[in-house]
């Protein structure tokens, strides 16, 4: 076995502990650090959604990347073992480039040469507001700590190329918008043992919102985390301005959100999420729902079966697939994950693009929902 040595980020004086940036301060075995990106055009035609996550202390890196189009989602994703070199930001065909820290990076997908039909790109994101901290995220099971997390979010603009099913699909500025997600900590991961807390703390129900919303002054941000009986364990509305507009943030108070489901669902429509500014004026952000990706097809997100973020595929795996939207009975999982939603936004006169991301799990009073298999009527 070769010697312990430093890295090249060893170089930089950025430790947060008297270890190598090769190792975490944690040792447990869900530590991770990640990002997610959403692409999407203002007319609800596709959304992209790309990622790519190191879990040090299993020696893992994995990415993904899910295009939907029409009823068809386009997957690719691939996993490798974890190497010292962390500021590559690759595995198999996906490749993300910081080239301006939080100003400009790089995306992009390799095309399959066996599938010149397959999913490829090559998009540059640019952002257009300052990168806000999202609040600090503890969950906890009984006593166990299950996930511990920090954020920041970002939205911006996009250009550049996607290709798939042999057409190209050019990004035009001011048609599309980019928003992007990057958190680190602990976050359960495939292979965490069941045990007491398991068995005597079940979660009875989750109830999340997700929504960064870019207006072309302004960028807003809304997280709202809800247990069975509406207790807010996580809560944030935030407007945040340009770099050139010399102005603070500005947060808007205690968000409550009236969503209009699908009948027989809980899939969301539209809409309103109650805000109030510092004055008190109420504000109402009207949603409309372009478009949607279900985090747990094709992306990772529990409760994916044929593959989640962290799990050990063996060296160089690479997976590519096609699965079919168009019948929901197809992918009945789908529906006790997060989905992620391209929504039109409105806001007192204002029209912006952003993602309505949205999970309901099991009872939420405040929803009218009873158990796991209450739908809207």
């Amino acid at each position: 076995m070769p010697a312990d040595r430093p890295i090249a980020l060893d170089e930089y004086p950025v430790h947060q502990a008297p270890l190598s940036m090769k190792y975490v301060a944690t040792g447990d075995r869900n530590a991770y650090d990640r990002c997610i990106f959403h692409v999407f055009d203002h007319a609800g035609r596709a959304v992209l959604i790309l990622g790519l996550g190191v879990y040090p202390n299993t020696g893992v890196i994995d990415a993904y990347a899910t295009l939907r189009l029409g009823d068809e989602l386009l997957a690719v994703r691939a996993s490798d073992a974890l190497t010292d070199d962390r500021m590559n930001l690759s595995v198999g065909p996906l490749r993300i480039t910081v080239d301006v820290p939080l100003r400009t990076l790089t995306l992009h997908c390799a095309a399959d040469p066996d599938d010149p039909d397959g999913l490829s790109y090559d998009i540059t994101w640019t952002t257009a507001f300052p990168a806000v901290w999202e609040p600090h995220h503890v969950q906890r099971r009984g006593d166990r700590l299950m996930l511990e997390g920090r954020r920041f979010v970002q939205a911006g603009s996009v250009t550049g190329t996607i290709r798939a099913k042999g057409e190209e699909i050019h990004l035009a500025e001011g048609e599309w918008t980019g928003t992007r997600d990057r958190s680190w900590g602990v976050r359960p991961i495939p292979g965490e043992e069941g045990g007491r807390a398991a068995e005597e703390h079940r979660t009875e129900g989750f109830h999340w919102l997700w929504v960064p919303v870019r207006f072309e002054d302004r960028f807003l941000m809304v997280i709202v985390q809800e247990d069975a009986d509406g207790h807010r364990a996580l809560n944030e509305a935030v407007q945040v301005f340009p770099d050139a507009a010399g102005r603070g943030d500005v947060q808007l108070g205690w968000p409550q959100a009236d969503i209009r489901y699908r009948s027989g669902s809980r899939h969301p429509e539209s809409a309103v999420i109650h805000l109030t500014d510092p004055a008190r004026k109420p504000l109402e952000l009207g949603v409309e729902i372009l478009n949607s990706s279900p985090l747990a097809v094709g992306a990772g997100y529990p409760p994916a079966t044929d593959w989640q973020h962290g799990s050990w595929q063996g060296r160089g795996w690479t997976d590519r697939r096609v699965y079919d939207l168009s019948d929901p009975a197809a992918h009945p999982m789908a529906a006790y994950g997060v989905t992620d939603h391209s929504a039109r936004f409105t806001l007192e006169g204002r029209t912006g693009f952003g993602i309505f991301e949205h999970g309901s799990f099991g009872r939420h009073d405040p929803s009218g929902f009873t158990d796991y298999g209450s739908v809207a009527p």
